[in-house]
């Protein structure tokens, strides 16, 4: 089986990572899913939703900072 490259998550913008998440579901649920593949696609999913979690946090991190700011 030939190795599957991923461009790292952390360089990927949030958008692309959400948009290969779904593509990664789209081919996981589908009928022919390639059995081998499922521990790459999972592995990768994992890394994709760890990568977006965390800069939803730094950004309502970031938000909350900017809005108390305002407040002063």
């Amino acid at each position: 089986m030939s190795e599957i490259k991923f461009k790292p998550a952390n360089e990927l913008t949030y958008r692309e990572a959400i948009t290969e998440l779904e593509n990664i579901l789209r081919n996981m649920q589908s009928d022919d899913v390639d059995i081998d593949r499922l521990s790459i696609l999972t592995r990768r999913a994992t890394e994709l939703i760890a990568e977006c979690r965390s800069r939803l946090v730094a950004t309502d991190e970031e938000l909350r900072s900017i809005l108390q700011g305002l407040e002063n």
